[in-house]
């Protein structure tokens, strides 16, 4: 049986790390394999009911994350239908590329995590197609975008998925990864930013034209109103899973329905022509489903090598064999550069138990780091990184060419941080 699984779960890796080239969306594919391996794993073993029991627990702790992002996902739609980031956008305003570098670069990263990586890059590649015309300069800008998002997602539990995903597990707590993790993934970022600054110096930029928020049918007062709203339950999230003990996703709901119910007092005394796009039924409508439907398949494929102990057996040879957690976890962020880090975090997650590393140790805020920030050097890597190559058409020997080498070093140097800085406290 174990052989089996293991090359449905590499076949299964292949068919998403290759999403593009074999034409076949990555969530059919994890989809397929978390179908394909329960099911060799039912009909291989004698008790079935222990094996629902297994699934049950499994499928619980998806349904957690799942349910989380699907509701800060709803948040920003919702925030962005009323133009709502405009908030931020529409206060950048500088004539030198140099000096937009910084400023792009440090919004990216502060406000990625607030809200995620994914939805930043998003919001600031958009606005750079606003602000610059040169097709090559707005390049550098998108490859630093995703390098600052990635950096940015990493030291908040809910800037990334596979902090996310770590937070909810049990393995960082919100405060410590924010203290742990700051450090080294801003080291992460300014290494970029002034080799970048240096490379665009001397050249001219446009000022941003200014946006017309009542093309949305929104009033200052309601984009204002429902950007601080969302950005204040996004923030607020840590706060009451501390506080009630309760897990996160009953936090971010709570929201969503406080956020749901100011949206329908505000628009009340509009027609339902005026209002329809920017309810929160339309927002649910224009959330990513596929990539919602991706992590539940890759984390049920995942968890039945948890269950039948493959991943803690190839913890214990990564052990004999490299023996340093520091180059194990290394090498695992380099693997998010090609492979996604949702199921590279989820394997780690089987592969190393609470009780053998508590939580906040060292493996675990090393992992948050590394999976987060290790994607960006290669346009693939990452979730930012694929829908900035979507938006800007970027060739991916272009920035493997441009970009990938500065990713890898600013890299390497944040991990270094990182390891100083624990050995230092510790």
């Amino acid at each position: 049986m174990l052989p089996t699984l293991i090359i449905i779960f590499i076949a299964t890796y292949v068919a998403i790390a290759f999403e593009h080239g074999l034409r076949i969306n990555k969530s059919a594919s994890a989809l397929i394999g978390a179908g394909l391996l329960w099911t060799v794993y039912a009909v291989s073993m004698d008790n079935p009911h222990s094996v629902s029991e297994e699934l049950g627990a499994s499928l619980m702790s998806t349904a957690q994350i799942v349910f989380f992002l699907m509701g800060a996902m709803t948040i920003v739609e919702v925030v962005d239908a009323h133009h709502g980031f405009e908030v931020i956008t529409s206060r950048i305003k500088t004539q030198s590329l140099s000096g937009l570098i910084w400023l792009v670069g440090f919004v990216s990263f502060f406000l990625s995590a607030i809200l995620d990586n994914l939805t930043t890059t998003i919001v600031m590649i958009s606005l750079m197609k606003k602000l610059i015309d040169q097709r090559e300069d707005r390049l550098y800008f998108a490859g630093l975008i995703v390098i600052a998002a990635n950096a940015g997602g990493a030291w908040t539990p809910i800037g990334d998925v596979t902090t996310t995903m770590l937070w909810i597990g049990g393995q960082i707590t919100a405060l410590a990864i924010m203290k742990g993790v700051f450090l080294p993934a801003l080291v992460n970022l300014l290494l970029p930013m002034a080799v970048m600054s240096w490379v665009l110096r001397g050249r001219s930029v446009s000022s941003p034209a200014s946006g017309d928020a009542s093309l949305s049918g929104t009033t200052v007062f309601e984009r204002n109103l429902m950007f601080y709203l969302g950005l204040a339950i996004l923030i607020c999230v840590p706060a009451f899973k501390t506080w009630t003990h309760l897990p996160p996703f009953m936090g971010i709901l709570f929201g969503l329905g406080i956020l749901w119910l100011v949206g329908d007092l505000v628009h009340k005394g509009k027609l339902d022509e005026q209002k329809e796009h920017l309810t929160l039924v339309r927002a649910l409508t224009r959330i990513d489903m596929s990539s919602l439907v991706f992590f539940i398949g890759i984390l049920l494929s995942v968890a039945t090598l948890e269950h039948t102990q493959i991943l803690k057996s190839l913890a214990l040879w990564l052990d004999h064999i490299v023996g340093r957690q520091d180059v194990i976890v290394t090498l695992i962020g380099l693997a998010s550069a090609v492979v996604d880090n949702v199921p590279l975090v989820a394997a780690s997650m089987g592969m190393y138990s609470l009780n053998q590393f508590p939580a906040d140790s060292f493996l675990w805020e090393f992992m948050a780091y590394c999976a987060g920030t290790g994607g960006s050097i290669l346009i693939i890597g990452s979730a930012a990184g694929v829908a900035a190559m979507g938006l800007e058409k970027i060739d991916f020997f272009w920035y493997v060419r441009k970009v990938s080498g500065l990713a890898l070093l600013a890299y390497l140097a944040g991990a270094l941080v990182y390891v100083a800085q624990y050995i230092l406290l510790h």
